[in-house]
């Protein structure tokens, strides 16, 4: 189907809004969730990261809900798990507010409370808010949920990895029973389903992803080496495949912080982002990286999920997840809207299992691959055996470092 926004059935002026937005044809997610949540059906949609599930649930939530006309009583409620998330699709609503006049707020922690406060008592008809910041004005008396229309989770599954299900399960009581609820997440499982399928009613399924599937413009690889010589190989990556437009992704807010300090006395543009970091903090640091003032971000998994970054060269897995569904969060931050990715992932001996178990969820093996300028063959032997066949690998001369039309190498330092 080549369909168009006009023939989804959203009004003229959601239309101009959508055109405000850059939108020209709706993506596939797009396309078989708008209809639905315009109809008042819930809607499950399982979506591959930048596909466009925010203006998936936003555009039907915008068309449907009313207006609120008591303090702190919004209409319609986007819970999402982490402060990015919440920004983002805070930027898109209030775009889209521009045209039916709602009134946007986000409320999220790290932030202070007091203007949040302040715009609740002003009214507000669309409330984005992360699980633990809606909990407590709602135990402060501040929110009240009983005239939300539209209930909208987005990445329900991550919030459920975080631990957030039984705080949501008191923000969905809240909420009235006629309610719509628009469900959004990049892979949908068994867990998930079994914790979200009483809160749906006779829910309409869009899936567009199925649990483990990555992109197919982003090329993956794996490069054995012991822990302690990682700082060298990320080193002698970066002097080989260029080093801007990068995300290296730690496992720990400690190991994230050693490895940007690393990589900043090396004489990189280089900013972290993790939980630990104030909301100020991280927004200075992803929008410095946006605008190209950063070259690098280091980070812990919570950049994996749904931050719309544009053009990210690659994706240096420094660390292996915990989780094997978060392999698949981060490398779908490069390789975006049809772009070519490149995601290198460092294997160490003690990493051998969640190797295993990142390929057991994709149904393929990860490939190795030598740069020039770094031997790694100690550690390569290590795990060839097991994880690594030999007739996979390919070597850096062999594979080629302009991804996209117009980039070169580019160099390592600064």
């Amino acid at each position: 189907m080549n369909a168009t926004f006009e023939a989804l059935g959203l009004s003229e002026a959601t239309l101009s809004a959508v055109e405000r937005m850059g939108f020209s044809v709706p993506t596939p997610v797009q396309e078989q969730a708008i209809p639905l949540a315009l109809e008042g059906r819930d809607v499950v949609a399982a979506a591959k990261t930048g596909t466009g599930k925010t203006a998936a649930f936003s555009l039907p939530m915008i068309e449907r809900i009313g207006r609120s006309k008591r303090p702190g009583s919004p209409k319609a409620l986007i819970v999402t798990p982490t402060r990015e998330l919440a920004m983002q699709i805070d930027a898109a609503c209030y775009t889209l507010a521009k045209s039916s006049n709602h009134r946007v707020l986000t409320v999220v922690g790290g932030m202070p409370y007091k203007a949040q406060i302040a715009k609740l008592k002003r009214g507000v008809d669309i409330l984005i808010a992360t699980p633990g910041r809606l909990h407590d004005l709602m135990e402060r008396g501040l929110v009240k949920l009983d005239g939300i229309e539209v209930l909208v989770l987005d990445e329900a599954d991550r919030m459920l990895d975080m631990g957030f299900w039984p705080t949501m399960k008191k923000v969905v009581a809240a909420t009235p029973a006629t309610r719509q609820t628009l469900l959004f997440s990049a892979t949908l499982d068994r867990k998930v389903m079994q914790n979200i399928s009483p809160i749906l009613k006779d829910p309409a399924f869009v899936e567009i992803a199925h649990k483990g599937e990555t992109a197919d413009t982003v090329d993956q690889f794996v490069m054995p080496i012991t822990q302690a010589k990682k700082p060298a190989l990320l080193r002698a990556v970066l002097e080989n495949k260029g080093s801007e437009r990068i995300i290296v992704f730690a496992r720990t807010k400690n190991r994230s912080e050693i490895c940007a300090r690393q990589l900043r006395e090396a004489g990189y543009r280089v900013d972290s982002i993790h939980s630990d970091k104030s909301q100020a903090q991280r927004k200075r640091a992803l929008d410095a990286f946006t605008k190209g003032k950063v070259d690098i971000l280091v980070a812990t998994d919570v950049l994996a999920r749904g931050i719309d970054v544009s053009n990210v060269d690659h994706v240096i897995n420094y660390d292996l997840p915990d989780c094997p569904e978060d392999y698949v969060h981060r490398i779908g931050r490069t390789g975006r809207a049809g772009e070519q990715g490149f995601a290198i992932s460092f294997v160490s001996p003690e990493s051998k299992t969640a190797l295993r178990d990142i390929e057991k969820l994709l149904g393929k093996k990860i490939p190795s691959i030598k740069i020039d300028n770094y031997d790694n063959s100690d550690a390569e032997k290590a795990l060839a055996s097991q994880y690594v066949p030999k007739s996979n690998q390919r070597s850096a001369s062999s594979f080629s470092r302009d991804m996209r039309p117009g980039r070169g190498r580019r160099g390592g330092r600064r």
